[in-house]
């Protein structure tokens, strides 16, 4: 699995020009999953992002996590992460997992995050055209991939 992390100050997505979620100071996480990832991918992501200290202390040092400041989480998911582009000019997306494995894996995603932040876990809807908006704080963009964890 690949993640994208933005701290962000608030974060929306829309579908059909509706709004479907949002969120105020926290994360915006980007997901995209490959046909390899198991739930051990899942677990290892979630046990990352929870410990992440990268939000602003007292003294504007990274040194607080998404509980110590109350913090809120938009997923989205996003198969363009694993675009393979070493060949020609249009992406390949080969590695993306299918809906039959991916829907499963990313909504064990949403119930493992939401575990431990209750009612502070909103995301898009998987396989449909959004439109996100986000007021990045920072900027702080990480990138994370459960296949390199060394």
């Amino acid at each position: 699995m690949r993640i994208v992390i933005q701290r962000v100050l608030n974060s929306s997505v829309s579908i059909n020009n509706k709004l479907h979620a949002e969120i105020k100071n926290g994360m915006l996480i980007f997901v995209g999953i490959e046909h390899e990832d198991t739930t051990n991918d899942v677990n290892w992501l979630v046990n990352k992002i929870l410990s992440l200290r990268i939000f602003a202390d007292s003294k504007n040092m990274m040194n607080k996590s998404i509980f110590d400041i109350n913090g809120q989480i938009l997923v989205i998911s996003q198969f363009t992460l694993h675009a393979k582009t070493k060949k020609g000019s249009r992406p390949s997306y080969i590695k993306a997992a299918k809906p039959k494995v991916a829907i499963p894996l990313y909504n064990n995603f949403l119930d493992e995050l939401s575990k431990n932040l209750e009612g502070k876990v909103f995301s898009g809807k998987f396989g449909t055209d959004m439109q996100v908006r986000l007021n990045n704080d920072g900027p702080v963009t990480i990138l994370i991939d459960s296949k390199n964890r060394e």
